[in-house]
């Protein structure tokens, strides 16, 4: 995405009439006049008819682009407790078009308007907003969108209400979800940590779509912190909460059963049944890496239900995921787990890892220790020399 433009450098009462001409060409009811009442009211009449480009073929996009980059030098220069309107509209506008070159040019007129809006505007919101509806139009989310920490910083001196920020969220996971479902989990993540404990009862659906998603990324394993969220917990006692939970913390088949039970329910929420179990499996493999350091192929055809042809392909593709660091013995039909992730972390977790840094904060200081007594010996035989 361009930054900001350099603006056409006119007057802008001579930009407002030069604008009604081109507008008025083009078949637009406005008139080619200046208003008695000042700039702003040429602004609202040019506003209101601008979107009247999107249906010209004699123009070309870059063409429209000057027009447009012309109408956004206008609505900067209004002072910001009168210009919400001519922003908002402007906006609005900016997502009618329905050609992709002209969707495009409308999304870097947008990104214009809110990179030369005062980074304290409360207006930011709003054209960003619709930035990311054009952005979905053209598949372009990811040049106005990178992550949770970005879209912060972008808000950092004037943050939106935390209702305009869930209406936000919202959007941006409908626009990711389909073409890049972990920045979606994320999200929705973010989304659920907007509710408090008062008014999470309310936030039911959200939770739902976060569930859903996150079962549904196939880069998604650590699904756990999902059940602390306080949206969630309301949903306890529900199926999609059970089904969670087995995705949490039960192996293959336990979810098998679970849809013996459910079938019609989890396919109502878009869910892929085969989808499941290739990840249930993958969710059994690491719980199994966590007490077993060998495991060998005929208990991994039981455990995960995979004929023995299965066996070394599902291995590989564990290995691929990174979540398990093995090696395969193919002679001993045997695999050697080294590390792997958990899929929960609670109290035993950090048990372990306590007693992990403890070990090698006793190891460290048993070669300080030795360090220093050979630097002692050094000294000592220095002296004697």
């Amino acid at each position: 995405m361009q930054g900001p433009a350099v603006f056409i450098d006119a007057e802008i009462d001579d930009q407002a009439q030069e604008l009604r001409k081109f507008f008025k060409k083009l078949g637009a009811e406005i008139s080619e006049e200046k208003s008695s009442k000042g700039i702003e009211d040429d602004l609202h009449k040019i506003i209101g008819v601008c979107d009247v480009c999107f249906k010209d073929n004699t123009h070309t996009p870059d063409e429209i682009d000057a027009v447009l980059n012309s109408v956004v030098s206008i609505v900067v220069s209004i002072p910001l407790e009168r210009g919400e309107n001519l922003i908002l509209s402007f906006c609005d506008k900016m997502t009618r078009a329905k050609e992709p070159n002209l969707a495009r040019v409308c999304l870097q007129s947008l990104w214009r308007l809110f990179s030369n809006l005062e980074v304290t505007s409360p207006l930011r919101y709003h054209v960003y907003y619709h930035l990311v509806q054009v952005a979905k139009q053209v598949n372009q989310v990811k040049e106005v969108f990178t992550g949770v920490e970005q879209l912060k910083a972008q808000f950092a001196q004037c943050p939106p209400s935390n209702e305009q920020m869930q209406k936000l969220y919202r959007l941006l996971h409908d626009v990711l979800k389909d073409t890049n479902s972990e920045l979606a989990s994320k999200v929705m993540i973010e989304l659920l940590g907007t509710y408090t404990a008062e008014n999470a009862s309310y936030a039911r659906e959200d939770a739902m779509k976060c569930i859903v998603t996150a079962l549904a990324d196939p880069n998604t394993f650590l699904l756990d912190p999902l059940l602390s969220l306080k949206p969630v917990r309301f949903l306890e006692g529900e199926l999609i909460h059970d089904l969670l939970s087995v995705f949490v913390s039960e192996k293959l088949p336990s979810y098998l059963q679970f849809y013996k039970n459910h079938k019609e329910f989890v396919n109502s929420q878009g869910l892929n049944h085969e989808q499941n179990i290739k990840k249930m499996r993958l969710l059994s493999f690491m719980q199994l890496a966590e007490s077993n350091p060998e495991m060998t192929f005929t208990q991994l055809q039981e455990e995960l239900q995979i004929n023995e042809e299965e066996v070394e392909p599902f291995i590989i593709e564990v290995l691929k995921t990174k979540l398990v660091r093995a090696r395969m013995d193919q002679r001993a039909r045997k695999v050697h787990i080294s590390s792997t992730m958990h899929r929960t972390f609670s109290r035993p977790q950090w048990q372990q890892l306590r007693d992990l840094l403890l070990s090698w904060k006793t190891n460290l200081t048993l070669v300080q220790d030795n360090i220093n007594s050979v630097a002692a010996a050094q000294a000592e035989l220095a002296q004697r020399q």
